[in-house]
């Protein structure tokens, strides 16, 4: 057998039926037709795979107040819990290049996190690109971090109990947020970053390897970035590109989800590396047969609904909650 068909063959059945299926109704490419356009794409493409929604306590809308602007968000409690309870809380950051998705685009993660991890999730609408350039995104992240840590009692969570996750770009914030807290009051208890970005201008093996053919292609990528990024300068900036940060030490604990068949594959392995050696508690799976952006795609593959399974699971491990049985 070739080496091409070898790895074909590792390749989830379902990830390579929702592949040939975007081939067979590919539409125009995301930077032939304008942002606006792309996103309503990226938008039905995302809820067309999604699962049926699982059932939580509560889900609500409301904006964190920031200087000059009100960042969307909404709140999901799982099902099972008292008002009084205060629960560990994820504060999570959407995929989607910096450009694309929202809310929706992301809820059955967000629900299956809540549920599973028996946790509170702020899922975050933050500014995109390119109307906010970077860093707009970041400072998004960590105002809304430093609101929910400050306004924990109304929501009922455990300021102690905070942590930071995200997929993708929204990985890219998580792990950008870690690291700029790392040395503030609010101490974060954990973060979860999933296949995300971690070096602006990698050129890595499985960048090359997986260029074309499995979604995220090396040109969605590159116009995704110019969207995000100001200049090339800013592709070194440890505040776009985590992994170059000079100093990994003293981070939460981390969960590194990465995908076989994933360009960014490498660097969230590097990323994890990186941490390790810094003295860093980390817990990194790669998900063999799966592409970039399997995590919002539960309706259609499966390996979905045991990522958002394993995210809570971990969630559970870490607050010594694994045993408590909830509805």
């Amino acid at each position: 057998m070739r080496a091409a068909d070898s790895a074909q063959a590792r390749l989830d059945p379902q990830a390579r039926a929702l592949i040939e299926r975007s081939v067979r109704s590919a539409g125009p490419a995301p930077g032939s037709v304008g942002v606006e356009e792309a996103r309503r794409l990226y938008r039905e493409s995302r809820l067309a795979v999604a699962p049926p929604p699982v059932a939580v306590g509560e889900v609500r809308d409301f904006s964190i107040a920031s200087p000059g602007l009100a960042i969307g968000a909404r709140y999901y409690r799982p099902l099972g819990t008292k008002r009084e309870e205060a629960l560990p809380a994820v504060v999570y950051f959407h995929g989607g290049g910096w450009t694309c998705g929202d809310l929706d685009t992301h809820d059955s993660v967000c629900r299956g996190i809540a549920a599973h991890g028996f946790c509170a999730v702020v899922a975050v609408d933050y500014r995109m690109g390119p109307e906010h350039k970077f860093p707009a995104a970041v400072e998004d992240a960590l105002t809304s971090l430093q609101w929910v840590a400050a306004h924990a009692s109304s929501l009922g969570v455990d300021p102690a109990r905070l942590v930071v996750a995200g997929e993708s770009a929204g990985g890219n914030l998580a792990a950008v947020a870690a690291l700029a807290l790392r040395d503030s009051a609010l101490r974060l208890a954990m973060q979860v970053l999933v296949y995300p970005v971690t070096d602006q201008a990698a050129d890595t093996d499985s960048l090359r390897t997986f260029a074309q053919g499995y979604l995220l292609t090396r040109e969605l990528l590159r116009w995704y970035q110019g969207n995000y990024l100001r200049d090339e300068r800013d592709r070194v900036d440890w505040r776009a590109s985590p992994l170059r940060a000079q100093d990994h030490s003293r981070l939460p604990p981390a969960y590194i989800v990465t995908a076989g068949f994933d360009p960014l594959r490498d660097e969230g392995k590097a990323y994890a590396e990186r941490l390790v050696q810094a003295g860093v508690d980390v817990t990194h799976e790669c998900f063999e047969g799966q592409i970039h952006g399997f995590l919002p795609m539960a309706g259609v593959i499966a390996a979905a609904h045991h990522a958002h399974y394993r995210i809570g699971q971990l969630l559970r491990m870490r607050f010594g909650t694994l045993s408590i049985v909830r509805p």
